[in-house]
């Protein structure tokens, strides 16, 4: 009986530690993709109208 609770307990937490996981991944990426960008195009007249 025990070993059928941790398997639901399993089952349910799987899909949300992975897809927290997943939203941190996809945050991390952004922000050194945006960090790159400004690093990239410093000086450059159009980041004065991007924001």
């Amino acid at each position: 009986m025990a070993g059928a609770i941790v398997l639901i307990i399993a089952l349910i937490g799987f899909p949300i530690v992975v897809g927290l996981s997943m939203a941190g991944l996809a945050a991390l990426l952004g922000h050194l993709l945006w960090k790159d960008g400004e690093i990239r195009h410093e000086g450059s007249e159009l980041l004065d109208l991007n924001t």
